[in-house]
């Protein structure tokens, strides 16, 4: 898939993908809610590692690992 109606705004060593609208590359429709976009670019809590060419690899095992420390994070402390 080539990606050619999307921007990279870069700030520092940070860096997004930005569509026509806040949200779009994350499955988010114009007003802000989940749309009907079956696989999103990307979404919040998703872990990536660069390998050696480049290519940005989703960890699935890592951010499940992350999402579920946060939650109890958020049980133990009674928030």
């Amino acid at each position: 898939m080539i990606w050619i109606d999307y921007n990279i705004t870069q700030a520092g060593g940070n860096f997004r993908v930005e569509g026509e609208w806040p949200g779009e590359v994350m499955g988010l429709d114009r007003q802000g809610n989940p749309g009907n976009k079956k696989r999103p670019l990307y979404q919040p809590g998703d872990v990536f590692i660069v390998n050696k060419d480049g290519w940005l690899v989703k960890q699935e095992e890592l951010t499940s690992l992350m999402l579920t420390y946060e939650s109890k994070k958020s049980t133990l402390s009674g928030q």
